[in-house]
């Protein structure tokens, strides 16, 4: 059995108990996570939300892009979040990544350079400012008064804000 076959098995036990389907697509809690998608990290978990509480966008790094912006515009636009809580982590595979490297890895075996950026980054801190300075510049995103960045330590599981 593959692991999606496991997976969606205990997807047929989860929906057989399940319960939430009238939770509004608007988080209660009115806040959007952009967080890394290392599996050591669980944002719930760490910040202490349950199902729809909040927005979670999640991407290699936590690293804010266009994207990030869209998906933000639409949660405050559409959704109502008001708030903005960025996690990068130590221990990222994103912090002193050689683009170049995996750009001509990528480009062996796919036959072509990849046509977006990679976004690593040699300095955590520095990181999850610029992710702040992202959000908090974009007109896209009107919420911008409360936009704060962290980094989650794998080793403690404790969060250390970055100012």
């Amino acid at each position: 059995m593959s692991t999606t076959d496991e997976l969606l098995e205990a997807n047929r036990a989860f929906a057989e108990g399940f319960d939430k389907g009238e939770l509004p697509a608007a988080p209660a809690r009115k806040v959007a996570v952009i967080a890394c998608m290392d599996a050591r990290l669980d944002p719930a978990k760490a910040l202490g939300f349950g199902d729809g509480d909040a927005h979670v966008i999640r991407n290699a790094g936590g690293i804010v892009g266009d994207e990030e912006i869209r998906s933000l515009a639409v949660s405050q636009h559409l959704l109502g979040t008001e708030e903005v809580v960025l996690i990068h982590h130590t221990g990222c595979g994103m912090l002193g990544l050689d683009e170049e490297e995996l750009a001509v890895r990528m480009e062996s075996e796919a036959g072509r350079r990849p046509d977006f950026e990679l976004r690593g980054f040699s300095d955590l801190e520095e990181s999850v400012r610029e992710s702040i300075r992202r959000v908090t510049e974009s007109p896209f995103v009107p919420h911008r008064e409360s936009v704060r960045g962290f980094v989650y330590e794998v080793e403690t599981g404790r969060l250390r804000e970055v100012k």
